[in-house]
């Protein structure tokens, strides 16, 4: 017990010292630092609206709206799902949703990969390919570089991070709720209490959700396929691109 209290409050020792940084990152810009004004649309869903900014934006990062349209049973619009909840959309119903022009991705992953790591950076690079996304890698070399490389993600000012790994959810977990203007998506994996700025992607055989915490699934390495990884990314993107974020996004 003692060992896990002194671990807890190493981690938010460190957590507190990595969102300082955060929010002087969000603090750094004000509104004159973007061009144009707001559309009506974009004040009444918080969606940026158009294409991303093909450099780093100068501004805090806000949820973008992306090209198409979500297919019947990815969501009842009539019923948006709660802060935290979990859809299980029809498969498929996310094929017509893509990133707009000029969208910029940071990947956030542990050094030394194992395979199941490996097949979902495989599976976002294969996606960046198709959809002409730029991404930028930020790689925890170490167990002390976790909590660090969130920071410099956030520091990336990236339209979206997305995380693979195992090992960077309990890091996520710690840092998210103080960059609540970075838009998170945890792949193959999940935030127990996840706050609005982090949405999670998995399927049955994957779902770890933190060190101690029961898994919302039993853990199946030979699950961890590319066409599932793929399937799972272009599903949790459908959902943050349309608005829907702080939910899990479960694939059969």
């Amino acid at each position: 017990m003692i060992r896990l209290t002194r671990r807890a409050s190493a981690v938010l020792a460190a957590a507190a010292l990595v969102a300082a940084g955060s929010v002087l990152v969000a603090g750094c810009s004000t509104g004159a630092d973007r061009t144009g004004g707001t559309s009506d649309a974009e004040q009444a869903t918080g969606l940026r609206t158009g294409a991303a900014s093909s450099s780093a934006p100068t501004g805090a990062p806000t949820p973008v709206r992306g090209t198409g349209t979500l297919g019947t049973g990815f969501v009842d619009p009539s019923e948006p799902p709660a802060p935290e909840a979990t859809v299980s959309p029809a498969p498929g119903s996310w094929e017509d949703v893509a990133p707009p022009s000029g969208y910029r991705v940071v990947l956030l992953s542990p050094g030394e990969p194992n395979a199941q790591t490996e097949t979902l950076v495989d599976a976002v690079d294969t996606w960046a390919e198709a959809e002409d996304v730029t991404v930028v890698p930020v790689v925890a070399d170490t167990a002390d570089d976790r909590l660090p490389s969130v920071a410099a993600a956030i520091g990336k000012r990236a339209d979206l991070v997305i995380s693979v790994g195992d090992a960077m959810v309990d890091p996520i977990a710690a840092v998210s709720p103080s960059a609540l203007h970075q838009q998170f998506l945890v792949l193959g994996a999940e935030i127990a209490e996840p706050t609005s700025n982090v949405t999670a992607a998995d399927w049955t055989g994957a779902g770890f959700r933190g060190e101690g915490l029961g898994a919302s699934s039993h853990h199946d390495p030979s699950t961890f396929t590319d066409e599932r990884a793929g399937r799972a990314l272009r599903a949790g993107l459908a959902a943050l691109l349309n608005g829907y974020n702080g939910i899990v996004v479960w694939v059969a």
